[in-house]
């Protein structure tokens, strides 16, 4: 397993990602912890000798910021801040977003502006890499003074409180930490606000989300063209030269992709008796790439995000500045999440689309895509689930950081909603799976009515896979079954360069 040293390089997708597949353990680097030390010491000692009120350090929080603290109660303060603002509620979060919150959190931390103790980042980075995963809920932040909700929930096992997943089981986090022998850490001043403020919730969802982004975004060229060859359709729409005179990039990269994948089809090349397809298959590159150009944009915005220091006070121990700013803010991401959620859901839209014209009976295809007709009712209601979920991800769409409510008595007066945002888009993706699942059920169907026909030598070796999973439907059988077969297929298959 590769180590990789928190440190001051940016992390990546492909980190992340190699994080997520578990071939990754993080550690501290030796830099990492001396930034993280300079910055607690410098703290120390700017509260031991300043008189003045610095917030979240000697003060309460929010609208209580106007409440000094004595230092004898600072240590208490920071535990208060945990437990009271441990909100998070609603259904439990996935373990791939509590793992990349604690990455996240670890990696915003080091970063030396924030005051934490140095065995506070251990800890945490001892969590992930010992399967201490804490119990976090989707509902509760706002997005504004950053995720602080869920937050709390994956930060009160430190203290010792709340609860964990360890190695897959619902424990007490008291319980794991005197089984792993580890003492509950002593929070010092501005520890909780440290922990508390910052974007992980929504950065961790983003990341996961655009992790799926780019293998979709492939993938609804590769089913697109499966399609295409099912529906038999043109090749001249996705010509270098109409892509040239409108050099969107997406477009420009879905032309070449369904170019590439068909190279070689006899079924493509063949004499066509029909002059134009309907859009959903000649405007692939416009739309398919529009949405590449769309995912490009938000991960350029979280990449951004996810090396940013978003807890609040910030401190310089150089310069002896602490500022009180906004860093929290998670507008950034709720921007893009929302953009994010449109580009993904128009891909879902598109391919219901091209499932439907392969059951009307165009072309040569039986209706519904009927092997034996008569008793059966063949893909006919595949479709309406399909439709059925791109109604809904319309819902889904409704911009979350278009709304702000007022929070802590008028002081946090506009809130981002990102964490909505990112709790929607993530259902946008799961019903765009399954979407996608149904027409790829539809057009290997209708392409095994071309046969002896063939397609592309890709495509060929795509549908083969394929084909032992889900096999060619003869006589009506249970539809979900297949359905889920399918989308289990497209979320696990290796995809080939497309060259």
């Amino acid at each position: 397993m590769t180590v990789h040293y928190i440190n001051q390089t940016p992390l990546s997708f492909e980190i992340l990602e190699k994080f997520l597949e578990g071939n990754i353990e993080i550690k501290l680097s030796e830099e990492a912890k001396a930034l993280i030390q300079k910055c607690r010491t410098y703290l120390d000692n700017k509260v031991k000798n300043q008189t003045e009120p610095i917030y979240g350090i000697t003060t309460g929080f929010g609208s209580l910021c106007k409440q000094s603290i004595s230092h004898d109660q600072l240590a208490q303060l920071q535990k208060n801040l945990v437990m009271s603002h441990a909100c998070s509620t609603g259904t439990e979060v996935s373990r791939d977003i509590v793992r990349l919150m604690l990455f996240l959190k670890a990696h915003a931390l080091s970063m030396g502006n924030s005051g934490v103790q140095v065995i506070t980042v251990e800890r945490i980075i001892e969590m992930v890499n010992n399967d201490v995963l804490p119990i976090v809920y989707d509902r509760g932040s706002l997005g504004a003074s950053g995720d602080l909700a869920p937050l709390s929930n994956l930060f009160l096992p430190l203290l010792g409180l709340g609860e964990v997943r360890f190695k897959g089981e619902k424990m007490q986090s008291a319980d794991v930490l005197k089984k792993l022998g580890w003492a509950p850490i002593e929070l010092q001043s501005k520890e909780g606000l440290a922990l508390l403020n910052g974007t992980q919730f929504m950065s961790s969802h983003a990341v996961f989300a655009l992790l799926k982004a780019f293998r979709i975004s492939t993938l609804a060229d590769i089913i697109g063209a499966v399609s295409l060859e099912a529906f038999d359709g043109r090749i001249e729409p996705f010509h270098e030269n109409l892509h040239a005179v409108r050099p969107h990039k997406g477009q420009i990269e879905t032309a070449q992709n369904i170019r590439r994948i068909l190279n070689n089809s006899e079924l493509i090349n063949r004499a066509k008796k029909h002059v134009q397809d309907p859009y959903s298959f000649r405007c692939m590159p416009q739309v398919h790439g529009a949405s590449k150009d769309t995912i490009r944009y938000a991960a350029s915005v979280v990449l951004t995000e996810i090396n940013s220091v978003t807890d609040n006070p910030t401190i310089w121990p150089d310069e002896d500045l602490i500022l009180s700013g906004g860093n929290f803010h998670g507008q950034p991401i709720a921007l893009v999440m929302d953009f994010l959620a449109l580009a993904l859901a128009e891909l879902g839209n598109i391919s219901e689309r091209r499932t439907a014209q392969l059951i009307l009976g165009l072309r040569g295809l039986p209706e519904f895509l009927v092997a034996n007709p008569g008793l059966n009712s063949g893909y006919m209601i595949p479709q309406y689930a399909a439709a059925s979920m791109v109604s809904q991800n319309k819902m889904y769409c409704f911009p979350a950081s278009c709304d702000s409510i007022v929070s802590s008595n008028g002081q946090e007066d506009h809130v981002s909603m990102g964490a909505n945002a990112a709790t929607k888009l993530l259902k946008v993706i799961d019903n765009l799976e399954r979407i996608m699942a149904i027409e790829l059920m539809d057009a290997a169907q209708a392409f095994d009515f071309r046969r002896p026909a063939k397609t592309s030598p890709y495509l060929e070796d795509f549908l083969a896979s394929y084909r032992k999973v889900v096999s060619f439907i003869t006589e009506d059988k249970i539809m979900y079954l297949e359905i889920d077969k399918t989308v289990d297929f497209i979320q696990k298959i290796g995809i080939k360069p497309i060259v």
